[in-house]
């Protein structure tokens, strides 16, 4: 049992791990502290660090145990662990001055002697820093650094939030077939060009193909990656005697016989596997010993895909049966084909949003007109869904939610059945809409009645509007010529008293003259 730590060596440990700035650190013990917090117990302390986020619970969890180094590799902070393995720790990170989240996969300081280890890692790091792809994760630095006398050689790398198919398969079951078909297409794409840079990955597995949360697939994990235009001389599997490299459940046959020589179709063979335990839950060999399971690889044909999912369209099971070919020369030749393939698939069986995301794709192999048609063929007007639309609905549901919907069918089609709703209710009432002109309705006796009749009534209840009309028309015009005559006639007037009174005063001048 692990002494526990006092107060004063836990607070140590944290100055000493450089996880929080001293300055934050200090106005947050004289917060709790005004608040009347007790500051005597490492985990009370612990605890209110965790709830304002100074910590993570990882980082929490060493920080109790005495442990405050390693927590700062360069640039970078490491906030969890996300995975161990043999060869390297995958830890997420976060850079101290951007705050950008990271993956660093940091190699065991005990390996750093081991030049087979460590010439893998550099060859990872190599291997990545070639590729810019959206399906293949990318590499932002590699670095290392001295602590405590001891060699860290770590890979900076893409953070991804999601989970791998071995993962998603563990928790959930079997994957539907639209969804995994696209998952394997986007590691083809991913895979073609790696294959084009010379790269071949060598450890194609279910672990190693993450889908994010909005489904993107990345490929991880080039630690076995090999670039087969280099001479053999090069290689680290002949330096270091190492001729099996891989995971032998997901083996090509050529490689497990010597891993040097593989190429591409390696790769494809790994991916259909993957693509077999995808769809069952297993893979394709899951008796005897481990060189058992490589034997049956090279010599025996797997359990039928229908043993497990009787239901798989038989054009995708092809397409799984060709990546697994035992020759490598009855495989697909080129991870372009297999995408190509499965692009196809998915545009004659993926659901409407698939193929509204990926018109382009679609674009890319038929053609635009092509793929406008498709587009257009699966959004007739309302009409009752046909069979081949319920098989691509069911395809693209995961197999335990199927058998759920297969065991309520009945019930649902007895207890649920339209009915007509009144007329009473509410909504709008329809109308009916008048006949065009020459159509065959017009030429009904009675229907021609009733719109003449009809036609009248409107020409009657127009009338009185027009007679009201002319009215005020006549008025305006006999107002405005009475007014016109008023201002004539009344201007006259004034003018005939002017001229008589002028008259009056010159005959009265003449009077007094005489």
């Amino acid at each position: 049992m692990a002494l526990k730590l006092t107060a004063d060596s836990y607070m140590a440990g944290v100055r000493a791990s450089g996880l929080v700035e001293q300055k934050l650190l200090d106005n947050t013990l004289a917060e709790l502290k005004r608040h009347g917090r007790k500051l005597d117990d490492a985990d009370d302390i612990s605890s209110e660090f965790l709830k304002r986020g100074l910590i993570t619970e990882w980082q929490a969890e060493k920080l109790l145990q005495g442990r405050h180094k390693g927590f700062v590799l360069g640039r970078y902070k490491l906030m969890n662990l996300l995975g161990r393995g043999e060869m390297s720790a995958v830890y997420m990170a976060e850079h101290i001055a951007m705050q950008r989240k990271c993956a660093i996969k940091v190699l065991p300081a005990n390996r750093v002697k081991d030049t087979s280890y460590l010439g893998r890692f550099q060859r990872e790091a190599r291997a990545v820093a070639t590729l810019d792809h959206p399906n293949i994760v990318r590499a932002y630095d590699v670095d290392q650094q001295n602590e405590g006398g001891a060699e860290i050689h770590f890979l900076v790398m893409e953070y991804v939030e999601g989970q791998s198919i071995e993962k998603l398969v563990n928790s959930k079951g079997p994957m539907p077939f639209v969804e995994i078909a696209d998952i394997i297409r986007q590691a083809a794409e991913g895979l073609f060009h790696a294959h084009n840079a010379g790269l071949v990955h060598r450890d194609i597995k279910p672990g190693n193909l993450l889908v994010s949360q909005n489904g993107t697939v990345k490929l991880l994990d080039l630690g076995l990656a090999r670039f087969f235009k280099e001479d053999g001389e090069e290689s680290l599997t002949i330096k270091h005697d190492e001729k099996v490299l891989g995971t032998a459940d997901y083996l090509a046959p050529e490689q497990a016989v010597d891993s040097h020589n593989v190429d591409q179709r390696g790769d494809i063979y790994s991916l259909g596997c993957t693509f077999y335990f995808a769809l069952t839950g297993h893979p394709p060999f899951t008796d005897g010993t481990l060189v058992q399971r490589l034997l049956a690889h090279q010599t025996r044909q797997p359990p039928s895909i229908k043993v497990d999912r009787p239901d798989i369209p038989d054009s995708l099971l092809a397409i799984v049966e060709k990546m697994m070919a035992k020759k490598r020369e009855d495989r697909y030749q080129t991870a372009r084909e297999l995408a190509d393939d499965l692009t196809r698939w998915l545009g004659q069986n993926g659901s409407d949003d698939w193929k509204q995301k990926n018109i382009h794709l679609i674009s890319m192999l038929y053609g635009t007109e092509h793929a406008r048609g498709m587009m257009n063929a699966d959004q007739p007007a309302e009409k009752k869904p046909s069979v081949s639309d319920e098989v691509r609905r069911r395809n693209n549901i995961r197999p335990k939610e199927r058998s759920l919907e297969d065991s309520t069918l009945s019930q649902a089609n007895t207890s649920a059945r339209p009915q007509r709703r009144p007329a009473s209710e509410g909504g709008p009432k329809r109308r009916r809409p008048m006949p065009a002109k020459g159509s065959v309705a017009g030429r009904n006796v009675a229907h021609t009645a009733k719109r003449q009749l009809a036609e009248a009534k409107a020409v009657k209840n127009e009338l009185p509007w027009v007679l009201i009309i002319i009215a005020l028309v006549l008025l305006t015009i006999a107002i405005t010529f009475g007014v016109a005559y008023w201002m004539f006639s009344g201007n006259n007037t004034p003018k005939t008293t002017s001229t008589q009174t002028i008259e009056t005063v010159i005959a009265t001048t003449s009077n007094r003259n005489v």
